[in-house]
Protein backbone atom coordinates (compact mmCIF):
# COMPACT_ATOMS: atom_id res chain seq x y z
CA UNK A 1 0.00 0.00 0.00
CA UNK A 2 1.35 3.41 -1.06
CA UNK A 3 1.99 6.26 1.70
CA UNK A 4 -0.70 8.62 1.95
CA UNK A 5 -0.68 12.44 2.71
CA UNK A 6 -1.36 12.40 6.37
CA UNK A 7 1.00 12.51 9.10
CA UNK A 8 -0.37 12.24 12.58
CA UNK A 9 0.16 11.28 16.18
CA UNK A 10 -0.68 8.52 18.83
CA UNK A 11 -1.61 8.58 22.29
CA UNK A 12 0.60 6.76 24.39
CA UNK A 13 3.58 4.18 24.62
CA UNK A 14 1.28 1.43 23.29
CA UNK A 15 -0.92 1.15 19.85
CA UNK A 16 -4.39 1.12 20.68
CA UNK A 17 -6.87 -0.99 18.19
CA UNK A 18 -8.27 2.65 17.16
CA UNK A 19 -4.39 3.75 16.31
CA UNK A 20 -3.92 0.75 13.92
CA UNK A 21 -7.03 1.20 12.40
CA UNK A 22 -6.09 4.70 11.36
CA UNK A 23 -2.44 3.71 10.73
CA UNK A 24 -3.59 1.11 8.09
CA UNK A 25 -5.72 3.96 6.20
CA UNK A 26 -4.60 4.37 2.66
CA UNK A 27 -4.31 8.36 3.14
CA UNK A 28 -2.23 7.73 5.89
CA UNK A 29 1.63 8.00 5.66
CA UNK A 30 3.25 9.33 8.53
CA UNK A 31 3.05 9.48 12.89
CA UNK A 32 4.48 12.05 14.71
CA UNK A 33 5.97 11.28 17.96
CA UNK A 34 5.92 13.47 21.33
CA UNK A 35 7.32 13.43 24.61
CA UNK A 36 4.11 10.95 26.00
CA UNK A 37 5.23 8.11 23.26
CA UNK A 38 8.55 7.29 25.13
CA UNK A 39 9.32 5.50 28.14
CA UNK A 40 13.03 4.25 27.26
CA UNK A 41 14.70 3.13 24.50
CA UNK A 42 13.41 -0.01 24.52
CA UNK A 43 10.03 0.67 24.75
CA UNK A 44 10.77 3.26 21.85
CA UNK A 45 11.99 0.94 19.53
CA UNK A 46 9.16 -1.67 20.25
CA UNK A 47 6.48 1.12 18.85
CA UNK A 48 8.36 2.44 16.12
CA UNK A 49 8.90 -1.60 15.09
CA UNK A 50 5.50 -2.27 15.52
CA UNK A 51 4.43 0.80 13.17
CA UNK A 52 6.63 0.29 10.49
CA UNK A 53 5.80 -3.51 10.35
CA UNK A 54 2.12 -2.37 9.50
CA UNK A 55 2.56 -1.58 6.20
CA UNK A 56 4.89 -1.51 3.00
CA UNK A 57 6.41 0.79 2.40
CA UNK A 58 6.62 1.37 6.09
CA UNK A 59 4.79 4.49 7.84
CA UNK A 60 7.08 7.48 8.18
CA UNK A 61 8.19 8.09 11.92
CA UNK A 62 9.03 11.88 12.64
CA UNK A 63 9.95 13.70 16.13
CA UNK A 64 10.63 17.48 16.68
CA UNK A 65 13.61 16.81 18.58
CA UNK A 66 15.77 19.83 17.83
CA UNK A 67 17.35 20.65 20.97
CA UNK A 68 17.42 22.73 23.72
CA UNK A 69 13.15 23.21 24.52
CA UNK A 70 12.39 21.40 21.72
CA UNK A 71 13.67 17.81 22.74
CA UNK A 72 10.91 15.24 23.34
CA UNK A 73 13.44 12.41 24.47
CA UNK A 74 15.29 13.40 27.56
CA UNK A 75 16.10 10.45 29.61
CA UNK A 76 18.72 8.27 28.51
CA UNK A 77 19.20 10.46 25.57
CA UNK A 78 22.24 13.15 24.97
CA UNK A 79 20.79 16.28 26.04
CA UNK A 80 20.90 18.90 23.23
CA UNK A 81 22.03 22.60 23.14
CA UNK A 82 19.76 25.05 21.91
CA UNK A 83 20.90 26.02 18.42
CA UNK A 84 21.54 29.67 19.93
CA UNK A 85 24.40 28.36 21.83
CA UNK A 86 26.64 27.08 18.24
CA UNK A 87 25.40 30.89 17.21
CA UNK A 88 27.06 32.49 20.18
CA UNK A 89 30.18 30.12 19.57
CA UNK A 90 30.32 31.17 15.87
CA UNK A 91 30.90 35.07 16.69
CA UNK A 92 33.72 33.48 18.75
CA UNK A 93 35.16 30.36 16.66
CA UNK A 94 33.17 30.28 13.73
CA UNK A 95 35.07 27.35 12.61
CA UNK A 96 34.41 25.39 16.02
CA UNK A 97 30.55 26.03 15.66
CA UNK A 98 30.85 24.81 12.27
CA UNK A 99 32.03 21.68 13.73
CA UNK A 100 30.07 21.48 16.91
CA UNK A 101 26.99 21.68 14.92
CA UNK A 102 28.22 18.63 12.99
CA UNK A 103 28.83 17.03 15.83
CA UNK A 104 25.21 17.89 16.89
CA UNK A 105 23.41 16.62 14.09
CA UNK A 106 25.46 13.61 14.16
CA UNK A 107 24.37 12.45 17.56
CA UNK A 108 20.77 13.92 17.21
CA UNK A 109 20.42 11.80 14.21
CA UNK A 110 22.71 8.36 15.62
CA UNK A 111 20.34 8.80 18.79
CA UNK A 112 16.82 8.46 16.84
CA UNK A 113 18.10 6.31 14.23
CA UNK A 114 18.87 3.60 16.06
CA UNK A 115 15.53 3.53 17.81
CA UNK A 116 13.59 3.89 14.47
CA UNK A 117 12.97 7.34 13.93
CA UNK A 118 13.19 8.28 9.91
CA UNK A 119 13.52 12.00 10.42
CA UNK A 120 13.27 14.60 12.87
CA UNK A 121 12.09 18.08 12.22
CA UNK A 122 15.09 20.39 12.18
CA UNK A 123 16.91 22.41 11.84
CA UNK A 124 15.31 25.77 12.08
CA UNK A 125 16.10 28.33 9.71
CA UNK A 126 14.23 31.14 11.14
CA UNK A 127 16.09 34.58 12.20
CA UNK A 128 16.14 35.64 15.63
CA UNK A 129 15.34 38.92 15.18
CA UNK A 130 14.90 39.12 19.27
CA UNK A 131 11.00 39.41 19.26
CA UNK A 132 9.20 35.76 19.03
CA UNK A 133 9.93 33.57 22.26
CA UNK A 134 8.64 30.94 20.03
CA UNK A 135 11.50 31.14 18.08
CA UNK A 136 13.80 32.67 20.30
CA UNK A 137 16.72 30.73 21.08
CA UNK A 138 15.38 27.59 18.73
CA UNK A 139 17.27 30.01 15.59
CA UNK A 140 20.82 30.06 15.33
CA UNK A 141 21.25 33.32 15.03
CA UNK A 142 20.07 36.80 14.12
CA UNK A 143 22.19 36.87 10.53
CA UNK A 144 21.42 34.72 7.63
CA UNK A 145 24.48 33.55 6.36
CA UNK A 146 25.20 32.49 9.89
CA UNK A 147 21.84 30.81 10.05
CA UNK A 148 23.28 29.32 6.44
CA UNK A 149 26.20 28.19 7.43
CA UNK A 150 25.48 26.35 10.97
CA UNK A 151 22.45 25.04 9.60
CA UNK A 152 24.28 23.16 6.29
CA UNK A 153 27.08 22.00 9.11
CA UNK A 154 24.27 20.27 11.30
CA UNK A 155 22.53 18.96 7.81
CA UNK A 156 25.92 17.04 7.07
CA UNK A 157 25.82 15.46 10.67
CA UNK A 158 22.50 14.49 10.47
CA UNK A 159 23.32 12.75 7.03
CA UNK A 160 26.32 10.75 8.52
CA UNK A 161 23.88 9.71 11.31
CA UNK A 162 21.52 8.46 8.73
CA UNK A 163 18.92 11.24 8.55
CA UNK A 164 17.81 13.98 5.97
CA UNK A 165 17.48 17.09 7.27
CA UNK A 166 13.82 18.78 6.94
CA UNK A 167 13.90 22.63 7.23
CA UNK A 168 11.37 25.24 9.36
CA UNK A 169 9.50 27.10 9.31
CA UNK A 170 9.42 28.42 5.29
CA UNK A 171 9.18 31.50 4.45
CA UNK A 172 10.45 32.67 8.19
CA UNK A 173 9.13 32.69 12.04
CA UNK A 174 11.40 34.95 13.61
CA UNK A 175 10.29 38.37 12.67
CA UNK A 176 6.68 38.79 14.30
CA UNK A 177 5.56 39.04 17.84
CA UNK A 178 2.58 36.37 17.49
CA UNK A 179 2.52 32.78 18.33
CA UNK A 180 0.92 30.99 15.50
CA UNK A 181 -0.06 27.99 17.63
CA UNK A 182 -2.67 30.23 19.60
CA UNK A 183 -3.30 33.24 17.10
CA UNK A 184 -3.81 34.29 13.59
CA UNK A 185 -0.32 35.76 12.74
CA UNK A 186 0.58 38.00 10.30
CA UNK A 187 3.83 39.86 9.40
CA UNK A 188 3.58 42.63 6.89
CA UNK A 189 6.61 42.89 5.59
CA UNK A 190 7.38 43.34 1.54
CA UNK A 191 8.80 40.78 -0.36
CA UNK A 192 12.12 42.02 -1.10
CA UNK A 193 12.72 42.49 2.32
CA UNK A 194 11.64 39.12 3.44
CA UNK A 195 13.83 37.96 0.30
CA UNK A 196 17.00 39.62 1.21
CA UNK A 197 17.03 38.37 4.67
CA UNK A 198 14.74 35.16 5.98
CA UNK A 199 14.97 33.31 2.47
CA UNK A 200 18.77 33.26 2.64
CA UNK A 201 18.97 30.22 4.50
CA UNK A 202 16.25 28.49 2.74
CA UNK A 203 17.78 28.96 -0.71
CA UNK A 204 21.13 27.82 0.53
CA UNK A 205 19.60 24.96 2.04
CA UNK A 206 17.64 24.26 -0.98
CA UNK A 207 20.63 24.33 -2.81
CA UNK A 208 22.70 22.18 -0.56
CA UNK A 209 19.74 19.41 -1.89
CA UNK A 210 18.03 19.54 2.04
CA UNK A 211 15.15 17.16 1.78
CA UNK A 212 12.18 18.87 3.19
CA UNK A 213 10.80 22.16 4.15
CA UNK A 214 8.02 22.96 6.14
CA UNK A 215 6.13 26.52 6.21
CA UNK A 216 4.83 28.92 8.68
CA UNK A 217 1.40 29.14 9.59
CA UNK A 218 1.93 33.38 9.07
CA UNK A 219 0.14 35.32 6.72
CA UNK A 220 2.25 37.34 4.97
CA UNK A 221 0.13 39.91 3.72
CA UNK A 222 1.67 42.14 1.51
CA UNK A 223 2.49 38.66 -0.56
CA UNK A 224 -0.93 36.64 -0.16
CA UNK A 225 -3.70 36.68 2.09
CA UNK A 226 -3.75 32.96 3.24
CA UNK A 227 -1.25 31.54 5.34
CA UNK A 228 2.08 30.44 3.69
CA UNK A 229 1.59 26.62 4.25
CA UNK A 230 -1.62 27.25 2.11
CA UNK A 231 -0.44 29.83 -0.09
CA UNK A 232 0.37 28.62 -3.86
CA UNK A 233 2.08 31.67 -4.49
CA UNK A 234 4.45 30.94 -1.66
CA UNK A 235 4.86 26.80 -2.37
CA UNK A 236 4.50 26.58 -6.37
CA UNK A 237 5.17 30.11 -7.05
CA UNK A 238 8.00 30.80 -5.04
CA UNK A 239 9.16 27.88 -3.03
CA UNK A 240 8.73 25.49 -6.52
CA UNK A 241 9.82 27.91 -9.11
CA UNK A 242 12.02 30.51 -8.19
CA UNK A 243 13.81 28.65 -5.45
CA UNK A 244 13.50 25.35 -7.48
CA UNK A 245 12.85 23.16 -4.49
CA UNK A 246 12.04 19.67 -5.50
CA UNK A 247 11.84 17.92 -1.64
CA UNK A 248 8.79 17.21 0.12
CA UNK A 249 7.02 20.08 1.50
CA UNK A 250 5.36 19.74 5.37
CA UNK A 251 2.07 21.51 6.37
CA UNK A 252 2.65 22.48 9.67
CA UNK A 253 0.11 21.18 12.21
CA UNK A 254 -3.31 21.60 10.69
CA UNK A 255 -5.02 21.75 14.41
CA UNK A 256 -2.42 25.12 15.46
CA UNK A 257 -4.35 28.28 15.62
CA UNK A 258 -3.09 30.28 12.79
CA UNK A 259 -4.26 27.58 10.58
CA UNK A 260 -7.71 27.31 12.51
CA UNK A 261 -8.40 31.29 11.64
CA UNK A 262 -8.10 30.46 8.10
CA UNK A 263 -10.46 28.03 7.41
CA UNK A 264 -12.91 26.16 10.68
CA UNK A 265 -13.05 22.42 9.56
CA UNK A 266 -10.58 19.85 9.46
CA UNK A 267 -10.83 18.28 6.10
CA UNK A 268 -11.09 21.49 4.34
CA UNK A 269 -7.69 22.52 6.14
CA UNK A 270 -6.04 19.35 5.19
CA UNK A 271 -7.75 19.80 1.47
CA UNK A 272 -6.28 23.54 1.51
CA UNK A 273 -3.08 22.55 2.49
CA UNK A 274 -2.44 19.58 -0.07
CA UNK A 275 -4.38 22.02 -3.02
CA UNK A 276 -1.38 24.65 -2.50
CA UNK A 277 1.66 22.45 -2.76
CA UNK A 278 2.12 20.12 0.30
CA UNK A 279 3.15 16.95 -0.15
CA UNK A 280 2.14 15.74 3.73
CA UNK A 281 -0.09 17.36 6.19
CA UNK A 282 0.37 16.70 10.36
CA UNK A 283 -2.60 16.86 12.27
CA UNK A 284 -1.71 16.69 15.71
CA UNK A 285 -3.61 16.16 19.30
CA UNK A 286 -6.79 15.99 17.64
CA UNK A 287 -8.41 12.21 16.85
CA UNK A 288 -11.70 13.18 16.07
CA UNK A 289 -10.19 15.74 13.49
CA UNK A 290 -7.94 12.86 12.41
CA UNK A 291 -10.91 11.30 11.82
CA UNK A 292 -12.73 13.82 10.35
CA UNK A 293 -9.76 13.75 7.61
CA UNK A 294 -9.55 10.32 6.99
CA UNK A 295 -13.20 9.29 6.01
CA UNK A 296 -13.61 12.80 4.65
CA UNK A 297 -10.92 13.44 2.42
CA UNK A 298 -10.35 12.51 -1.43
CA UNK A 299 -7.10 12.62 -2.56
CA UNK A 300 -4.53 10.70 -4.82
CA UNK A 301 -1.31 11.15 -4.12
CA UNK A 302 1.01 11.70 -7.22
CA UNK A 303 3.71 9.73 -8.31
CA UNK A 304 6.24 12.39 -7.51
CA UNK A 305 5.16 13.16 -3.65
CA UNK A 306 5.53 9.23 -3.40
CA UNK A 307 8.89 9.41 -4.56
CA UNK A 308 9.82 12.02 -2.52
CA UNK A 309 8.35 10.40 0.77
CA UNK A 310 10.30 7.28 -0.53
CA UNK A 311 13.68 9.59 0.04
CA UNK A 312 12.83 10.47 3.58
CA UNK A 313 13.61 6.97 5.67
CA UNK A 314 16.28 6.89 7.41
CA UNK A 315 19.02 4.76 6.62
CA UNK A 316 21.07 1.95 8.71
CA UNK A 317 18.38 2.32 11.50
CA UNK A 318 19.06 -1.56 12.16
CA UNK A 319 21.61 -1.09 15.23
CA UNK A 320 21.24 -0.54 18.56
CA UNK A 321 22.41 2.37 21.32
CA UNK A 322 24.41 -0.63 22.86
CA UNK A 323 26.61 -0.74 19.32
CA UNK A 324 25.97 3.07 18.98
CA UNK A 325 27.41 3.65 22.44
CA UNK A 326 30.95 1.47 21.61
CA UNK A 327 31.03 3.97 18.13
CA UNK A 328 34.44 6.02 18.87
CA UNK A 329 33.09 9.11 16.97
CA UNK A 330 29.80 8.81 18.50
CA UNK A 331 31.28 9.06 22.22
CA UNK A 332 34.19 11.80 20.92
CA UNK A 333 30.69 13.99 19.66
CA UNK A 334 28.92 13.23 22.75
CA UNK A 335 31.92 14.68 24.89
CA UNK A 336 31.78 17.59 23.07
CA UNK A 337 27.98 18.12 22.84
CA UNK A 338 28.53 18.14 26.64
CA UNK A 339 30.52 20.99 26.82
CA UNK A 340 28.30 23.22 24.74
CA UNK A 341 26.82 26.49 26.57
CA UNK A 342 29.25 25.82 29.50
CA UNK A 343 28.60 28.62 32.30
CA UNK A 344 32.59 29.73 32.12
CA UNK A 345 31.92 30.72 28.18
CA UNK A 346 35.24 29.30 27.57
CA UNK A 347 35.48 27.48 24.35
CA UNK A 348 36.64 23.60 24.39
CA UNK A 349 40.57 23.11 23.58
CA UNK A 350 40.60 22.05 19.71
Amino acid sequence: MPLGPVMLDISGTQLSEDEIKRLLHPLTGGVILFTRNYVNHRQLTELTQQIHALRSPHLLIAVDHEGGRVQRFRENFTKLPAMRELGKIWDKQSSRARHLAKQVGFVLAAELNVCGIDFSFTPVLDLDYGKNSVIGDRAFHHEADVVSDLAYNLMLGLKKGGMPAIVKHFPGHGYIQTDSHLEKSIDPRRYTEIEADDLVPFQHMIDSGVAGVMPAHIIYSEIDSKPAGFSRIWLQNILRKELQFEGCIFSDDLSMRGAGDYLESMPSRAQAALDAGCDMILICNNPAGVDEVLHGLRWEMSATSLSRLARLHARNNTGSIIKLRENGEYVQAVREISIIGCESGELPLQ
